[in-house]
């Protein structure tokens, strides 16, 4: 293990550190240099993650161990780009080489023995294996504690070639932040004293974290206007808790990215993960906390799981597909329903996964076809959403959980002419006029047009919106399915009346 000298003199916190909004495109091809933040729980790791990155990307809490996953953000700090991997606390320490096979996770998944400190810890390993420098976050209020010591060793033993900074946090007085670094030197690292918290010195820290990155690639504009590439398709697999969506995300990307564990509440965070499938479709997969009952997450009084719900409502805003994950032994339930009734509200593209069919006995031809029947009708506010029907743990059918998603993105974004809308609209009202409003004269659609994508919206120009009822609203959302199809995402149509003065330039009354 190298250890980091001090390349910087400068003190305050620190400043332009934001999450990069361009880094995941061409920098992507490149693998941007990664910075591993790792330490013993509640010494504010997760604090100084979204102090470098900008954002409130990882959950703060109080209470140690709230951090279990790895997670990737990008962020740039003096022209530099890089990403930054936020790790779980390391709680119990094994030895030995780590280069996990998938039968060699299957083990320790299983093992009740090693349990989810050791996930946790294998975990962080990962993430400074694949990091060109760690950061070794202690905390400076506490001192010097023996889960240090080994954490240090540790580093050393495995990861030996590694260069690691030590960061004391926590060092929020600047009179005593120093000398509470002091101690830190048994370590046999210099100890940096910062403040995740006031961004006190954060600045030093990622001047001398970028000292360590290889040498920039300079390439010509014209290499870069080819390797331009379009935003990944954002999925969130969302669910209630123990479901399988981690085991999902691990079996999408061949990996164990995601702890999983049979005990219900393991994810906390939203994790992101760009990944680039077979196809060269390129997906930011985000693996949520399972969400219970609004009821039941307040009678728990569990600020954690609380925190944790909120970033998965969170992860639904900002994705653009959701895959839903049901139980295929449980099937669908009411929270189930009020969940499917978040993503139509939120306006994002679905795709119901059935998990864990390789459990359902007896199948035949028929079964998929008559459980696909009875979900349609637990779930009505979802019979657009394609079904597909997996096994995480097995394997099966995940590139048709991929595929699906690909195809509903796209009619998520999908935008019509107004020519063939109005065509649509008006083999809909010959095929069923519209109704009569509260004067008793017929409705009639003049024409519409789209206004928005993302999902697909429409606005319709009526002459008196009041004829026009919610059954006979639901028929043409079922003509606009029908003949232009919208499969996998919602749609929304507004209709509007117009005024006289309207109805007087169209030429549709007489001026008197």
């Amino acid at each position: 293990m190298r250890v980091a000298k001090r390349t910087s003199t400068r003190c305050g916190a620190a400043r332009d550190v934001q999450q990069d909004p361009k880094v995941g495109q061409k920098d992507r091809k490149r693998h941007l240099p990664r910075v591993a933040i790792v330490g013993r729980p509640n010494v504010g790791k997760s604090a100084l993650f979204n102090r470098i990155t900008g954002g409130g990307a990882a959950i703060v809490h109080d209470e140690a161990g709230v951090t279990r996953d790895r997670s990737y953000v990008d962020a740039a700090w003096e022209g530099r780009k890089f990403t930054v991997v936020d790790t779980g606390g390391v709680l119990r320490l094994g030895g030995g080489d780590v280069s996990p096979s998938e039968r060699e996770m299957a083990e320790w998944n299983a093992e009740e023995d090693l349990g989810l400190p050791a996930m946790v810890e294998l975990q962080a390993k990962i993430a400074m294996q694949e990091s060109n420098v760690a950061v070794l976050v202690v905390d400076g209020q506490q001192g010097v504690t023996q889960a240090d010591r080994d954490i240090a060793q540790w580093m050393r033993r495995d990861l030996p070639t590694l260069p690691v900074l030590l960061a004391v946090n926590k060092c929020e007085s600047t009179t005593k932040g120093e000398m509470q670094a002091l101690e830190f030197w048994e370590l046999g690292m210099e100890p940096r004293a910062v403040s995740a918290i006031s961004g006190y010195k954060v600045a030093e820290l990622l001047d001398d974290v970028v000292s360590y990155f290889p040498e920039e690639e300079i390439e010509n504009e014209e290499e870069e206007e080819t390797d331009e590439e379009t935003e990944p398709v954002a999925l969130a697999i969302v669910g209630r808790p123990n479901v399988g969506k981690s085991s999902l995300l691990n079996a999408i990307t061949g990996e164990n990215r995601c702890i999983v564990s049979p005990k219900s509440g393991t994810t906390r965070d939203a994790i992101d993960m760009e990944f680039t499938a077979s196809t060269g479709e390129r997906f930011k997969l985000i693996d949520t906390a399972g969400i219970r009952k609004k009821a039941a997450v307040a009678s728990s009084k569990d600020r954690k799981e609380e925190l944790s719900v909120n970033r998965a409502i969170r992860a639904i805003r900002r994705a653009d597909v959701v895959a839903l994950v049901l139980d295929a032994l449980q099937g669908p339930t009411e929270q189930d329903f009020r969940l499917a009734e978040l993503i139509v509200q939120e306006g994002r593209a679905c795709i119901i996964v059935i998990n864990k069919w390789d459990t359902v006995e007896e199948k035949d031809s028929n079964t998929a076809a008559q459980y696909e029947k009875n979900l349609r009708v637990q779930l009505r506010n979802l019979d657009w959403a394609p079904v597909v029907f997996s096994s995480a743990l097995t394997g099966q059918r995940v590139q048709k959980v991929l595929n699906a998603a690909l195809q509903a993105g796209k009619q998520h974004r999908t935008r019509i002419t107004t020519s063939t809308l109005n065509m649509v609209l008006e083999e809909a009202t010959n095929w069923k006029s519209p109704p009569a409003g509260k004067n008793g004269k017929r409705g009639k659609v003049y024409y519409g047009t789209q206004v928005a994508v993302k999902p697909p919206t429409f606005v319709l120009f009526v002459n008196q919106t009041d004829a026009f009822n919610d059954s006979y609203k639901r028929f043409m959302e079922k003509q606009f399915r029908e003949n232009v199809g919208f499969p996998g995402t919602p749609i929304r149509i507004f209709w509007r009346g117009k005024d006289k003065s309207w109805l007087e330039q169209r030429g549709k009354v007489k001026r008197h």
